[in-house]
């Protein structure tokens, strides 16, 4: 049977090592009145540093409205999220989002190398330092030398990748990722999956990833939060023990990789319906 963890509980449960994000009864309701849809109805857990998390669940349940929460872009209702134990009231500057829609998030008219370094260069980063960082990280997503190239002229998985360059850029304590592989195709989101493991593994990086692939949140999570439907709460938090490093074929044909990624079909499409 999988393992059913306290939501609050980083994995392994090392109380000594304070966690990097916590979301502590976290809720959204859109509206008020007659009128108020509640989003999500509470939330709690926490994820240590250098883990790796992935958020699945039902259409719709309210994913990237925790992530948006998480990452200051919208207000909860009620509870609050702590990223490297302050209060998130505003986008933390120790935390990078990358979005599913690398065409809208890399600006066109800049080259590869000043979108990587536009973050730094809004904090005053030094530009010795940003140099220094954009290409480190360039090299890390495997683009290096593709400073002076323009998004357009990028395939989508190479956009992607400098959209990752840049969120390692910026250094952060916590990585967010909504749905970063979805408009990709099989081998270049295969490809990625793998790149993100890697600089995972190579960096020592927290990172949660939202995604609807439950094969993916398998392959690629310490841990998977399976949500239920609206109002959305925690159906349920599985460790996954698979060995690493992990390849696309050898992990998948594993029986611990089918059993788990079974369970968390079974935990999304049993889901009854919330009144």
């Amino acid at each position: 049977m999988s393992e059913r963890r306290d939501p609050i509980a980083p994995a392994g449960g090392d109380v000594a090592n304070a966690p990097v994000l916590e979301v502590r009864n976290l809720g959204v309701t859109y509206g008020s009145g007659s009128d108020a849809v509640v989003a999500i109805r509470e939330l709690s857990f926490s994820i240590a540093p250098g883990e790796f998390v992935c958020i699945v669940g039902p259409s719709g349940c309210g994913k990237t409205t925790l992530l948006k929460s998480i990452a200051g872009l919208l207000r909860p209702t009620r509870g609050d999220a702590y990223v490297a134990g302050k209060r998130v009231d505003g986008p933390p500057k120790d935390l990078a989002l990358v979005f599913q829609e690398y065409t809208r998030s890399l600006l066109p008219w800049l080259t590869v190398g000043d979108n990587v370094t536009f973050p730094l260069a809004a904090r005053k980063v030094p530009k010795s330092e940003q140099l220094a960082r954009r290409k480190a990280a360039l090299a890390q997503v495997g683009l290096p030398g593709f400073d002076d190239k323009y998004p357009w002229q990028l395939s989508g998985g190479m956009q992607q990748r400098v959209a990752i360059a840049r969120a390692l850029a910026y250094e952060p304590a916590v990585l967010l990722m909504d749905e970063p592989f979805a408009s990709l195709d099989a081998q270049s989101r295969a490809d990625l999956e793998d790149l993100v493991l890697k600089v995972q593994r190579d960096t020592g990086l927290t990172v949660v990833f939202v995604t609807h692939d439950i094969d993916e949140s398998v392959y690629e999570a310490d841990r998977v939060i399976v949500l239920t439907q609206r109002p959305t709460a925690i159906r349920q938090i599985l460790a996954v023990d698979l060995p690493k490093p992990r390849d696309q074929i050898t992990t998948k044909a594993l029986p611990e990789f089918v059993r788990l990624r079974t369970e968390v079909l079974k935990l999304i499409k049993n889901e009854p319906t919330v009144d």
